[in-house]
């Protein structure tokens, strides 16, 4: 067995299945669409399918990962090197035109998802597949390893009133499985019954966290650039919701958080660390050069992660949350829509999936261990009971 695991991009130029002989192709991926030696989809499809590779698309953060977050949209451009046409699925559409689909028989998506509920990839590929349903397109997802493995698994559950471009359907924050088993169940799910074939893995099982992959960490969005910032945040983006920074403007997105208004000695000491196994948190202060407190400097924490399968950051960003506004009442606030294409809906209430952490930590009271246990547990109880049937790696947590 070679030292790193196939993927779907593998095992689909290895095998190709019998839709994609002879069709017209459409390719959906980005910087991180690459197999082990850096080669990007796009090049090794035209190589495999001589003639048969006519249309590009690109999810939120453009085909090179080239813009930041948050409705900073993408323009349709052309892929030099093959001199094709580049369709930008987040413009002024998420979901490809008609006119884009015209030319293809089968749309090919490859790209790698960070196994959080919020992160837009997964919603770009549900806009696929609705769109490829109506203009008789197949639709073939090449699998590739959730970071976070496929065992855990932190709420809550997005309700359905709070559907947005941050969770198009009910899915937990952290959902603990491959985006191949994300198409099947949302095609199912949906209702959407589109021509769906997903080539899956060799060798990855749902125990493995990214480095058990053996695969190359190529950050799949601007403030994605290492694996463990993929492990936090799905707890972390929740500060996207906040007044207060995530990083954005640093070298470590989502691996700290911070205001200027906070003491960071405070903030420390006011944190039950033995409560959240897996990280140590330190003191810093740090200055973001764009986004949130831009030019000013924050005191804050650090993240570092110890053991990564102990890591459960939603708990402890909830706890951040909390402790942060206690210490600097008049200087936290919820941040307003727009967020995400949702205008009326306050961010954190699309990000926790509901709008209870947003009522309850506008009380003055701090949470205590039961509530916060409810509020990562709520409404979790069949999604694994709801995702079995659609799993491709066998479930060993039952």
């Amino acid at each position: 067995m070679p030292n790193h695991i196939r993927t779907g991009l593998d095992s689909f130029l290895a095998v190709p299945p019998p839709e994609v002989h002879g069709a017209r192709l459409g390719l959906l991926m980005n910087q991180a669409s690459v197999n082990h030696e850096f080669r990007y989809a796009c090049d090794l499809l035209a190589e495999r399918f001589p003639g048969q590779l006519r249309m590009l698309f690109s999810p939120q953060h453009g085909l090179q990962g080239e813009q930041q977050a948050n409705m900073i949209e993408s323009p349709d451009s052309r892929y030099a090197p093959l001199n094709l046409p580049v369709c930008s699925l987040y413009a002024e559409t998420r979901r490809p035109p008609d006119s884009m689909l015209a030319d293809i028989d089968c749309l090919v998506i490859d790209l790698q998802d960070v196994g959080t509920r919020v992160y837009t990839f997964v919603w770009t590929m549900l806009e696929c597949l609705r769109a490829c349903v109506q203009n008789n397109v197949r639709v073939v997802v090449l699998d590739r390893p959730n970071p976070l493995g496929g065992e855990v698994i932190e709420g809550p559950m997005l309700e359905k009133d709070f559907r947005s471009f941050v969770g198009g359907s009910e899915v937990p924050l952290r959902h603990g499985l491959t985006i191949g088993e994300l198409a099947r169940l949302l095609n199912s799910e949906e209702r959407i019954d589109a021509e769906l074939t997903v080539v899956p893995m060799g060798g990855w099982d749902r125990t493995m966290l990214f480095p058990d992959t053996g695969l190359p960490w190529v950050p799949p969005s601007p403030n994605m650039p290492r694996w463990q910032t993929a492990l936090l945040y799905p707890g972390q983006v929740l500060l996207e919701g906040t007044s207060l920074s995530e990083g954005r403007g640093t070298t470590t997105p989502f691996e700290v958080i911070g205001a200027p208004a906070l003491d960071p000695d405070q903030l420390l000491a006011a944190v039950r660390r033995d409560e959240h196994p897996g990280i140590a948190l330190q003191a810093i202060r740090f200055q973001p050069t764009f986004d949130k407190w831009r030019r000013q400097i924050c005191g804050g924490l650090a993240i570092h992660v110890l053991d990564a399968a102990a890591v459960r950051s939603v708990g402890l960003t909830i706890t951040l949350i909390d402790v942060a506004r206690q210490l600097a009442p008049d200087n936290f606030t919820w941040l307003q829509p727009p967020y995400e294409y949702e205008y009326k809906k306050p961010p954190i209430d699309i990000l926790f999936g509901n709008d209870q952490l947003r009522n309850r930590l506008n009380s003055d009271d701090s949470i205590d261990r039961d509530e916060l246990t409810h509020l990562l547990s709520y409404g979790n109880e069949n999604w694994r009971e709801r995702v079995s049937m659609h799993l491709i790696y066998a479930d060993r947590a039952g």
